[in-house]
């Protein structure tokens, strides 16, 4: 074997072993490319599909709060008239305390009391009604007017029971039927 044949087979298996190294390179390299472009799709994938959540989430969000708000607004449109109703109703029960029949219903009020109290009872009311109840009443009037709308408040003679018959004392009483009647 002479020293060119041996240098050719040295060549020969270089070039055979840098062909072997470059296709396992290119190889290797398309790998990488491949694996690199399947991340960057999936990222990309993902990407989308958190933005579609975040999206979602956000319009839900959103739409929740919208329709709170409309309930609120709602709420506060109902309760404002309801309010309104209730004070028209009070402004009723007022005119009520100078028609011709409140002195009949004073006289009711005052059976009413004597009737759960006994007779020795001590009547209060407002300073409008002093005659009314001086004629209903007699001596168990007690001419110390009270902030009422209408009605009357009786007491036992000792003070230990009251019965409020008045007329704010009666709409607070009933407000949630009246409300309901309102509403």
């Amino acid at each position: 074997m002479s020293l060119e044949t041996l240098v050719e087979e040295i060549r020969r298996r270089g070039e055979a072993d840098l062909a072997s190294v470059t296709a396992s390179r290119t190889a290797e390299s398309a790998k990488i490319v491949a694996d690199r472009d399947r991340q960057i799709a999936d990222l990309r994938a993902e990407s989308a599909r958190q933005t579609e959540a975040d999206i979602a989430h956000e319009r839900a969000q959103r739409l929740a709060a919208a329709k709170l708000q409309s309930r609120k607004l709602l709420y506060e449109a109902r309760e404002k008239r309801l309010v309104e109703g209730i004070r028209e109703t009070r402004d009723l029960l007022e005119e009520y305390t100078r028609s011709s029949q409140y002195p009949t219903v004073l006289k009711r009020m005052m059976g009413a009391a004597t009737d759960t109290l006994g007779k020795q009872v001590r009547i209060l009311g407002r300073g409008e009604d002093a005659s009314l109840l001086a004629k209903v009443a007699g001596k168990s009037f007690d001419p110390t007017p009270q902030p009422i709308l209408g009605g009357l408040i009786a007491e036992t003679a000792d003070g230990s029971r009251r019965l409020n018959l008045s007329f704010d004392e009666l709409l607070r009483l009933r407000e949630d039927r009246v409300r309901e009647l309102l509403a």
